[in-house]
């Protein structure tokens, strides 16, 4: 079954749980959902649409970033979710595995809340049809002792695995550091 609205508030509601002070900066998040509905999950949904990211800690204190082709931009992998996908979890743990072949037997999940839910802008694209929208970016943590990866060439150009206090986007620094000690 597709994600839900509900998934999505429910999910949203437990973060805005432990972390109450990020309510102004998910709430283009909670407009959208009211306006959207089940719709907030379909990648053709351009007043914004949620997407899923996994940010992968090696015991080293490194986590897996990728090269984006299209936005030319270092990124956690991730990206939208598909109707197969179960949780927003599930669509975070499918993107890690296609676009870095490391398989889900080889992670396993931190928490089934997310680390850092990101609202972020993505520019249009006239070859795809898309106007400028919104990703609303459920980022979960998983660990791992993999570190061999086999990149998804159609969508990333290249793979470094950095220490967390290199990254620089808060809070998703400060907890990636947090969770290394």
């Amino acid at each position: 079954m597709p994600i839900t609205a509900q998934h999505v508030r429910e999910t949203l509601d437990a973060y805005l749980g432990e972390h109450p002070a990020e309510k102004d900066s998910v709430s283009a998040l909670v407009a959208t959902l009211g306006q959207t509905g089940d719709t907030i999950a379909s990648r053709k949904e351009f007043r914004g649409h949620v997407t899923a990211g996994a940010a992968l800690l090696r015991p080293d204190g490194r986590v897996l970033t990728i090269e984006h082709r299209a936005l030319r931009a270092w990124l956690l992998p991730g990206g939208h979710v598909e109707n197969s996908d179960t949780s927003l979890v599930d669509a975070a743990l499918r993107e890690l595995a296609e676009e870095t072949g490391i398989s889900p037997d080889q992670v396993e999940p931190d928490s089934g809340l997310p680390l850092n839910v990101d609202v972020h802008t993505i520019p249009a694209n006239d070859a795809k049809g898309e106007p400028e929208h919104l990703h609303f970016d459920f980022r979960y943590l998983f660990r791992t002792t993999a570190d061999t990866v086999e990149l998804q060439e159609e969508e990333v150009t290249a793979y470094s695995w950095q220490f967390a206090d290199m990254l620089t986007a808060e809070p998703l620094r400060s907890r990636l550091m947090a969770a290394t000690r």
